[in-house]
């Protein structure tokens, strides 16, 4: 075999190494490229179902022991949305308020079904439906209100007074910027632990909306020695008086996601249907978020 037979031997076996290499793999582009993987909302129709992050506080979202399913406000809108959408079944993953963002971003659920306020800073981490209510703020306290607590405000003059919270909740910021001294402020995993709290005394008010106090107290019987601090003033932020919005959390790239699922949630929000599930949960037309968006939330308006 002379020289210049051997090279084309050699150049032969390197074209066709390479046209193999370019052909393994029948399933990529034409530019040699894997295909994108589906996006979330493809997968969960695919799949008939999708697990969605809960934190235990009701009447928002919690375990029914009873029937032992996931229920609540937020997650018996969701179940009738994503029915809608073609997504039959919801997996409750039951997480701690404060860990629920970080949950969702590490993809241990795909939507956050808890009631969370949208406020501009969590909007820098998530997506935002547009809310499905819109409420105040109440306190639970021991009967009879020995600390006289009506209010933050409250809270602040009176330096031996205790507020209770639950980690990650809005009630934490909202201390924070009234000036709640951090040494006077009681951090609680949920709301259960915070109404024990008050009852042992480890704090004296636990801050929650007025839904979640009012389920409190429906589900606590007359020996608690609890009661809903009345009158009680909503504490005022920049000028002006809070009022907390609920909603539905996406992944900022599951964008796609929430918009199909926000359409569908606006079809439904305020209709007799949404009223009739909600109003078990202690909902009434009161509640409405009245047209107020994500947007106008994101922006602080």
């Amino acid at each position: 075999m002379t020289l210049q037979t051997t090279r084309r031997l050699l150049l032969a076996l390197s074209l066709g190494l390479l046209a193999a290499c370019s052909d393994s793999g029948g399933d990529k582009t034409a530019a040699g490229k894997a295909p994108a993987a589906a996006n979330t909302l493809e997968a969960a129709k695919a799949a008939g179902k999708i697990r969605i992050g809960y934190a235990n506080e009701a009447p928002f979202a919690f375990m029914d022991s009873k029937e032992a399913k996931v229920t609540g406000e937020s997650v018996e809108i969701a179940r009738v949305v994503l029915k809608r959408m073609g997504i039959n079944e919801v997996e409750g993953v039951l997480t701690e308020f404060g860990s629920l963002i970080p949950g969702l971003q590490a993809k241990r659920f795909d939507i956050i079904a808890a009631g969370m306020y949208v406020t501009p800073e969590r909007c820098g981490q998530v997506a935002f439906s547009d809310p499905t209510y819109g409420v105040g703020e109440a306190f639970l306290v021991k009967q009879g209100n020995p600390k006289n607590l009506h209010s933050y405000e409250d809270v602040v003059k009176n330096p031996d007074a205790k507020l209770g919270v639950v980690v990650g909740a809005i009630e934490g910021e909202y201390a924070s910027k009234v000036k709640v001294p951090p040494g006077q402020v009681v951090v609680f995993p949920d709301a259960v632990s915070a109404l024990s709290g008050v009852q042992a005394g480890r704090a004296d008010a636990y801050a929650a909306t007025a839904l979640t106090i009012n389920d409190l107290m429906g589900k606590t019987d007359a020996g608690s020695g609890l009661e809903k601090a009345d009158p009680f003033t909503d504490p005022v932020i920049d000028g002006k008086g809070v009022r907390g919005y609920g909603a539905y959390a996406f992944r900022p790239d599951d964008k796609a996601f929430a918009d199909a699922f926000n359409a569908e949630l606006a079809k439904f929000i305020g209709t007799d249907e949404h009223k009739q599930l909600v109003a078990p949960f202690g909902f009434t037309p009161q509640e409405l978020p009245n047209g107020v968006t994500a947007a106008k939330l994101c922006a602080g308006q």
